[in-house]
């Protein structure tokens, strides 16, 4: 289990799942097991000897850009404390705090140099 301030979880979101798997795989030899999301399509946990080290989502090109990229998820204690801050410090919410089932509540920022980052305080 992660702490406050630690990096918790990676995420790859991308155009083409099956790619993106066949070259991981390939690479550095993380397996893939498909979860079913609830909105009904598909995340792909990657696995280092059977542990979770990453997700990956497929995305359309339209609802999100830029699609084909790494999110960096950092652990917070109290999520509606760090968005607080966010405005204050001259980033950007994102995406308001939003619960992911089996995971915790997350958000995603953008912090004043313009980098983006998602916050999560896990279950």
């Amino acid at each position: 289990m992660t702490k406050h301030g630690e990096f918790n979880w990676n995420e790859l979101l991308t155009s083409d799942a099956s790619v993106a798997i066949d070259f991981y795989r390939s690479s550095i030899g993380w397996t893939f097991r498909a979860e079913q999301m609830p909105s009904g399509g598909t995340y792909w946990l990657g696995l280092a000897d059977e542990k979770p080290v990453c997700g990956l989502l497929t995305v359309d090109c339209s609802e999100r850009e830029p699609v084909d990229r790494w999110i960096t998820y950092v652990h917070v204690d109290d999520m509606d404390v760090a968005i607080n801050k966010v405005s204050e410090l001259g980033g950007t919410v994102l995406r308001p705090p939003w619960n992911v089932p089996g995971v915790g509540r997350v958000a995603m920022i953008r912090d004043p140099a313009g980098a983006e980052l998602g916050w999560v305080t896990p279950l």
